[in-house]
């Protein structure tokens, strides 16, 4: 029997061992999409204890405590951190076969030494090693990401944002990792939800732009998107139920975007024949720029309408969609293809099903000049545990080629995440050196490091266009 987490952890053979402990586990961190707070790295903050930097914030965590019928004043209220974290530690005994439970030991050994296994019994024990160790100098928010090898970050940011806490980050000469903005311009997308009129004001300010008409509208986005390149943006992303696909003519969308900033109401249909419009337009700004457009999709919101009302958004009530309309999506990408303005596209849908569709319909639209232009992203949120994981790289290489894959990110908003990366990277080692192991892909060190270091990091170096050195 393996000891529990061992240096050899989820690595099956030998030269699943030799992928990841000659080359995987010595490779910096490119964390191209997350959720991090920049005033936090930019004001190098430090956290007082485990549940500051573990349990707040994180709804991964929330929902397991909520299925393990601990009281919301253990979760999202106001109980003292130290009874917090014993609630999470007693659900943690029972996450048998969770990610959460290889992702909390993997932070647990790598950033606090602690070598054991959490749980009620001990958790006086851990809190107490875990409080001490985050008063040590390298355990600040900035010490965090370097011990992790971590060399560039983008952070996901509202178009109206004024960027200043990654102006200041670009402003100090010293600092080792850049932090980059991500354009996200949901709020600017989603023209039916309320406050959408507020919004706009709020972006128009941002811009220098009175927007009162949908080329305006465009103006103000276009002006937003100068700033943030401005600062090193190459990256855009979006939050979609699913990519809508209902044309109409530049007309109807001019009385459509009047109608809602003047607060009518306005319907579903009007609100997807507005999405494309915009869609389309936004595609094209990003293949002028040279940007990578991310488009995460196959999300429910808030199911929990009680919950949602009492807690708000993000805070562990979203689900899956099953019903993803390929074909509107294929549409999307042709129109675009048509004129020549397909950007690099990164295809997230949040349905494990989509994993086969999405392999089939990137083949469509690759173009030469680009390795894998369209990628498909990595296995996303209810789908990044080990299952998850494999089963998205296996599609990817049974339908595509998976050596061009741009690999894994922590799409996290806390500084311990990193180790997500090493989960990723051991479970990728051992699926090609079980590959290797049963004759069914040669062995060649050399080319075989060079797949995983692309994997693991080069490729998104190439792909993003980041100023950084392959390795």
């Amino acid at each position: 029997m393996e000891t529990f987490m061992n240096e050899n952890f989820l690595l099956e053979t030998e030269t699943a061992r030799e992928l990841y402990h000659d080359c995987a586990e010595k490779l910096p961190i490119l964390d191209y999409h997350c959720h991090l707070d920049p005033r936090e790295i930019a004001e190098n903050k430090r956290y007082e204890n485990l549940t500051r930097i573990w349990l707040a914030g994180d709804h991964y965590k929330w929902r397991q405590m909520r299925s393990n019928g601990v009281e919301e004043a253990y979760i999202t209220g106001d109980a003292p951190d130290f009874e917090k974290f014993c609630q999470w530690a007693q659900t943690l005994e029972q996450a048998v076969g969770n990610p959460l439970y290889h992702w909390s030991h993997l932070e647990l050994r790598r950033y606090f030494g602690y070598e054991g296994a959490l749980g009620a019994d001990n958790a006086q024990e851990v809190w107490e090693q875990c409080r001490n160790r985050l008063l040590e100098e390298d355990m600040s928010v900035r010490g965090i990401m370097k011990a992790s090898h971590v060399t560039l970050v983008c952070t996901t940011d509202d178009p109206a944002d004024d960027l200043r806490w990654h102006r200041q980050i670009a402003s100090e000469e010293d600092m080792e990792i850049q932090v980059l903005p991500t354009f996200r311009p949901d709020r600017a997308f989603s023209i039916e939800q309320s406050g959408f009129a507020e919004y706009m004001q709020q972006l128009g300010q941002a811009a220098d732009v009175d927007i009162k008409d949908f080329g305006s509208w465009k103006e103000a986005l276009s002006r937003r998107m100068d700033y943030f390149e401005e600062l090193g943006c190459r990256v855009s992303d979006h939050g979609l139920l699913y990519l809508p696909w209902h044309q109409t003519d530049e007309r109807e969308i001019e009385d459509i975007f009047t109608d809602r900033l003047c607060g009518q109401e306005i319907s579903r249909g009007q609100a997807l024949k507005f999405q494309t419009a915009a869609m389309l337009w936004l595609g094209e700004e990003y293949q002028k720029r040279d940007w990578v457009m991310q488009l995460h999709f196959g999300v429910t919101r808030n199911n929990n309408s009680k919950m949602f009302q009492l807690l708000g958004a993000d805070t562990g009530f979203d689900g899956i969609y099953n019903r993803v309309p390929m074909t509107e999506l294929s549409a999307y990408l042709d129109a675009l293809c048509q004129k020549n303005a397909l950007p690099k596209t990164v295809l997230y849908s949040l349905n494990p099903a989509d994993n086969a569709p999405l392999g089939v319909l990137l083949g469509c639209f690759q173009e030469a000049g680009t390795a894998g232009k369209l990628q498909q992203g990595s296995a996303w949120w209810f789908n990044d545990h080990k299952a998850g994981m494999e089963e998205q790289l296996t599609s990817l290489a049974n339908l595509g080629l998976l050596g061009n894959f741009i690999g894994m990110l922590t799409d996290s908003r806390s500084f311990l995440s990193y180790t997500r990366h090493e989960y990723f990277r051991r479970i990728l080692c051992n699926l090609i050196g079980g590959w290797v192991e049963r004759g069914e892909f040669p062995y060649h060190r050399e080319k075989l490091f060079s797949l995983i270091k692309g994997i693991c990091y080069n490729n998104a170096v190439e792909y993003f266009g980041f100023d950084l050195k392959k390795v």
